[in-house]
C-alpha cells in the first residue's frame, strides 16, 4: 500500500497519520498538505522522520502538481481528508470551500482515474461530514440513506464532493468507499473550533460565548476513535458503500461547556475555580443547524467498529493534552498571524 492522505497536518489528519504509520500493510504514506492556517508540520513532529513518511506541499487546486505526486510515489490508496471545514468561515468567505472542497476533489478523483489502469488493489476513501444531511428535530438520527439537506456553504461544498466520488464509482468504476463522521474532538484540533476555544478561553479566564440558547446539539466522536474508524473502511469498507461514523454521544453545546468547565476547575485549580460564571450566551449564527446524531449500526454490523471513548472520558484526556501542549498552541496561534 502506498499511500497518499490529503490534509495530514490538520486535526483529523495528523491524527490518523500517528495512528497508522506503523501498520504493516503501508509501504509509504505520503501527506500532501499545502498548510493553511489549520494545518502545521508541527502536528507530526513525533513521525517526519519515520522511513514510511514524506511530506508534499501542495495544493489540491494545483491539478498538475496533484497528478504528479500521485505519479512520482506510485500512489495505490487514498485517505481523502482536505478540506475546508469551518462553518463560520464559510459563512463569511465561502469562495475557499467551493474550490478546495469541489475543485480540489475533482482534481484528486482526475489524478487517480488517469493513474489506476488496473484498479486491483485500489481504494479512493472520501471523508466527510454529517452536516451534508442538514438538521434533525428532537428525534431521529442520520442514517446513510437520509436525504441530503446541507444549510451551510461548508456542507453544501462537502456534499458536492461526495456525490462527485459517489459518480466515478458508477460511471468510472473507481473503488471508492466514502464516511460520513459526527463532531470530532481531541488533541492537534486548532483553536476556533468550540472545544478548544473554550479550553483556552477558560485558561485565559475570558468569556465563553455560546450560541444562541445553547441547546444545539452534536454527537460527538474522539478523534482517535474515528481515525480506527477510518482505517476500518479504507481496508474492509464495501467499494461504492458510505459508512456514518459517530461517537453514540449526543450533547447540547450547554452542557459540553458546563462540563468542560468543571473539569478544568478539577484539574486546574490554580485558574480559581468557578469557571461556569464565565459562560456567556451571543447571538446564533446564521443558519445554525439544530441537532445531528449519527446511527452508526451500519459501520458496527458490518465492519464491527465501535467508539472506545465515553465523551466524559475523551473530553478530560483532550483538556489533560492541552494543559500539557501550550507551547503547540502558541506556535500554531502565532503561525496563523503571520500567514
Amino acid at each position: 500500500m502506498n499511500l497518499l492522505i490529503t490534509g495530514g497536518a490538520g486535526f483529523i489528519g495528523s491524527n490518523l497519520i500517528h495512528h497508522i504509520i506503523d501498520k504493516p500493510e503501508i509501504q509509504l504514506l505520503v501527506n500532501l498538505d499545502c498548510l493553511t492556517y489549520a494545518g502545521h508540520l508541527e502536528n507530526l513532529a513525533k513521525v517526519a522522520k519515520h522511513p514510511k513518511y514524506r511530506f508534499e506541499k501542495i495544493d489540491l487546486r494545483n491539478k498538475e502538481a496533484v497528478l504528479e505526486v500521485v505519479k512520482k510515489h506510485g500512489i495505490t490508496h487514498v485517505m481523502h481528508l482536505a478540506a475546508e471545514s469551518h462553518v463560520d468561515r464559510s459563512i463569511t468567505g465561502p469562495g475557499d470551500f467551493i474550490q478546495t472542497n469541489i475543485i480540489g476533489t475533482f482534481n484528486l478523483l482526475e489524478a487517480v482515474r488517469g493513474e489506476w489502469k488496473d484498479l486491483s488493489n485500489k481504494r479512493f476513501h472520501h471523508v466527510s461530514t454529517d452536516e451534508v444531511y442538514g438538521s434533525l428535530g428532537a428525534t431521529g438520527l442520520f442514517t446513510e440513506t437520509t436525504p441530503y439537506a446541507p444549510n451551510s456553504p461548508y456542507s453544501a461544498s462537502k456534499a458536492s464532493s461526495d456525490f462527485l466520488v459517489r459518480s466515478y464509482h458508477h460511471t468510472y468504476g473507481l473503488p471508492v468507499v466514502t464516511t460520513n463522521c459526527s463532531n470530532n474532538y481531541g488533541p492537534y484540533q486548532f483553536p476556533e473550533k468550540l472545544i478548544p476555544v473554550i479550553i483556552q478561553n477558560l485558561l485565559a479566564r475570558k468569556s465563553l460565548p455560546i450560541y444562541g440558547d445553547g441547546m444545539n446539539v452534536r454527537d460527538w466522536l474522539y478523534v482517535r476513535d474515528h481515525a480506527e474508524a477510518l482505517w476500518t473502511v479504507l481496508t474492509r469498507g464495501q467499494l461504492g458503500e458510505t459508512y456514518n461514523v459517530g461517537g453514540h454521544n449526543e450533547w447540547a453545546n450547554i452542557r459540553i461547556v458546563e462540563l468542560m468547565c468543571d473539569l478544568m476547575d478539577e484539574m486546574a485549580p490554580q485558574l480559581g475555580g468557578n469557571s461556569r460564571k464565565l459562560i456567556t450566551f451571543v447571538k446564533d449564527r446564521p443558519g445554525h443547524d439544530r441537532r445531528y446524531a449519527i446511527d452508526a449500526t451500519k459501520i458496527k454490523d458490518e465492519l464491527g467498529w465501535v467508539p472506545a471513548h465515553r465523551f466524559e472520558d475523551g473530553i478530560r484526556e483532550t483538556i489533560d493534552w492541552y494543559l500539557q501542549n501550550q507551547d503547540w498552541v502558541k506556535t500554531v496561534l502565532n503561525a496563523k498571524k503571520g500567514a
